[in-house]
């Protein structure tokens, strides 16, 4: 089962400079494999419409779109939840590149528990009570990390040694979540053991995100640099929880 990887790319349309669905084009553009729809304060029908928006977008390119929460959102058959279709398929699309197959969830530490029947299920998780939470997830978020602007005062912060030991308790692959900003950053996740990171705020405000995620990606080891773009300005601290 292959899991996200690299940069994993969280939505917020609040902050998206120029409007979510350019920032999701351009940073996939610039590498990201993986998105995960968050924005659950939309109207169903509308978050569904932007679902099947942002899918299009990473289905050109092989990619994956996750969605927060327990409603899946994408099914193959209208007006009928992606979990009833696929309980126990475990199909690959982002693998294939259909797309059109896979129900990808993320859900918060706060539960359902078991997770709902989708072909891959991840889990935000912060220490290790959650971790011997988990039951049939694939993969687990970890944080926070670094300090984040979002929720200040959350935490403490694991930094990487923090971050280390949770990957080593966790039964499943960890991405690190909270305060990735920077390449270095990435890097020292990626040491900690993590097998990528989910960021919001670095490329959801970043002048330019395609750039943005190519030098994020790049440190991930799932990527190669793109040739840097005229302008750029300095990134505003945002991060967040799925």
């Amino acid at each position: 089962m292959q899991v996200p990887s690299g940069v994993v790319l969280l939505t917020d349309r609040r902050v998206a400079r120029g409007g979510l669905v350019r920032v999701v084009a351009a940073a996939v553009a610039g590498g990201v494999r993986w998105v995960v729809l968050r924005e659950r304060d939309l109207p169903r029908v509308e978050r569904l419409a932007l679902a099947v928006e942002l899918r299009s977008i990473l289905t050109e390119v092989g990619g994956t779109l996750l969605v927060a929460g327990p409603d899946p959102l994408l099914g193959d058959k209208p007006g009928r939840p992606a979990s009833a279709e696929k309980a126990g398929s475990r199909t690959w699309a982002g693998a294939t590149g259909t797309g059109s197959s896979l129900t990808a969830l993320h859900l918060s530490a706060a539960g359902p528990y078991p997770p709902p029947p989708a072909d891959l299920v991840g889990r935000s998780c912060h220490d290790p009570a959650e971790l011997r939470r988990l039951t049939t997830e694939d993969y687990v978020t970890l944080s926070p990390v670094f300090p984040t602007r979002t929720k200040p005062g959350y935490g403490p912060p694991l930094l990487a040694a923090g971050l280390a030991e949770l990957i080593r308790l966790s039964p499943v692959p960890a991405l690190a979540l909270g305060g990735i900003e920077t390449p270095d950053q990435v890097h020292a996740c990626v040491q900690a053991g993590a097998t990528g990171v989910a960021v919001l705020g670095a490329i959801m405000r970043a002048h330019d995100p395609q750039q943005t995620a190519s030098s994020l990606t790049a440190r991930s080891g799932h990527g190669r640099p793109q040739p840097p773009t005229a302008t750029t300005e300095p990134q505003t601290k945002h991060e967040d929880m799925p």
